[in-house]
């Protein structure tokens, strides 16, 4: 019924690597939205605020509200930006450190098994093609 519809096929798709995200950072105590942060910050400690929210596309006070459940877990700390005061670089704990590596595996051992399910073409083209039509409608 709803074959050609890209709302209902995005959303179902959505709701199902939503639970895969969500299984493989629960040992983490983290959100797939947290734990992509953690991720982005690990890589590139010092990020802003803003740069959070454009790399996931999500609004800034969604991502104030990940990167406040980030601070509480002591996993991200925040420093002022002499740059600007509204603003705050975002800095990996120790504690974070400490899971850098097994939060990249499972990561990466959820994209390999996803790929071999699908198959590597469809999971390359499915990604390449959701990030052409995301960014035509953005």
């Amino acid at each position: 019924m709803f074959d050609h519809c890209l709302y209902f096929n995005a959303t179902a798709l959505a709701r199902i690597v939503e639970r895969e995200w969500t299984a493989a950072y629960e040992p983490f105590g983290l959100t797939p939205q947290q734990g992509f942060v953690l991720r982005a910050v690990l890589k590139t400690p010092g990020m802003l605020n803003r740069e959070i929210a454009s790399l996931l596309c999500i609004a800034r006070p969604t991502a104030t509200r990940v990167i406040d459940g980030l601070l509480a877990k002591q996993l991200i700390a925040r420093r002022p930006s002499t740059e600007d005061g509204r603003e705050w670089h975002l800095f990996p704990t120790e504690a974070a450190l400490a899971i850098d590596e097994p939060i990249n595996a499972v990561s990466a051992a959820l994209a390999k098994r996803l790929r071999g399910q699908l198959g590597a073409q469809v999971f390359d083209n499915a990604i390449g093609t959701l990030g052409k039509v995301r960014g035509k409608l953005t």
